[in-house]
């Protein structure tokens, strides 16, 4: 999987995207269509995130991001070792 933090540099068109502390949605770098080339950019690599189920705090900052991939590669791994 690319770097989480590469990846939102290039969808939001902005370095400082992949920056701790940078509030993505506030700062207007993670905009609604962002959003959705994210979700698109990760379900190609397969890490599908379901828009009407995540938490929109979750994507305020690249750690959140991070932590929001991981955690659904713990759940997808663990439905496909039972």
């Amino acid at each position: 999987m690319s770097d989480i933090r590469a990846l939102l540099r290039e969808v939001c068109g902005d370095p400082a995207a992949g920056e701790d502390g940078v509030d993505l949605i506030e700062s207007g770098l993670l905009d609604s269509l962002a959003v959705i080339e994210l979700f698109t950019r990760l379900e190609e690599e397969g890490v599908v995130l379901i828009p009407t189920r995540v938490d929109r705090e979750k994507l305020r900052t690249a750690a959140g991001i991070e932590a929001l991939v991981a955690e659904e590669r713990r759940k997808a791994s663990s439905q496909s070792n039972p």
